[in-house]
């Protein structure tokens, strides 16, 4: 969903290094960008590992989602990403089958799909809080492989993260990975077909690869 389907990524950088300065730890560029495709979840465990950090990972997640939730509501200029809104329609008018496979969590997917309609055209969602291993392990597509009605060889993953293409890949199926501005510090060069705009993708295009 984050840089997929709406950039989520702001809102949720100015929340984790407003809770990072309350908990009065440095947490640098390099170790941030790692996160990506990570859960929540999984982020503060490590940052608890690795500061020591007394906090119950449980309350360190409430309160990053709290900061996030109140930037959430207040940002206005919040939208889904150029080009999305015209394919995920397309696709579903043609019969392709949606699912959505995200690190978020089921609250902040929610958030998102409410806010924009989004419901109408996915048959399922799986957030990552439900696995305890976050993306590049690739148990959250398997599962979203599972829930398709097409065979897991006609399954196509759209990432932008180079955790969430790691992990479509060793899940065995296809992946685009998308590259746009908001991934520019991310390795897609695992992926089996690289955009940069979802105009270059349509029903057409995807049944012929």
């Amino acid at each position: 969903m984050d840089g997929v389907i709406v950039d989520t990524e702001p809102v949720h950088r100015y929340a984790y290094f407003q809770h990072f300065d309350e908990l009065d730890i440095l947490i640098t560029e390099d170790m941030y960008t790692s996160f990506t495709g990570n859960s929540t979840r999984n982020v503060f465990q490590r940052i608890k590992d690795l500061f020591e950090l007394d906090h119950d990972v449980e309350d360190l997640i409430q309160r990053k989602r709290n900061i996030f939730n109140d930037a959430f509501d207040t940002k206005e200029d919040l939208q889904l990403l150029d080009g999305v809104e015209k394919l995920i329609k397309d696709l579903h008018q043609n019969g392709i089958q949606l699912i959505l496979a995200s690190s978020a969590s089921k609250v902040t997917i929610d958030r998102v799909f409410r806010r924009f309609g989004l419901h109408q055209y996915f048959t399922h969602i799986v957030s990552g809080e439900d696995f305890p291993k976050s993306k590049p392990h690739p148990a959250i597509f398997e599962h979203a492989a599972s829930l398709s009605v097409a065979p897991k060889d006609e399954c196509l993953v759209i990432e932008d993260s180079t955790n969430g293409v790691r992990a479509a890949k060793a899940a065995g199926l296809f992946c685009i990975g998308y590259d746009s501005h908001h991934s520019k510090a991310q390795d897609l060069s695992e992926a089996d077909k690289i955009i940069s705009d979802f105009e270059e993708v349509n029903f057409q295009t995807i049944t012929k690869l």
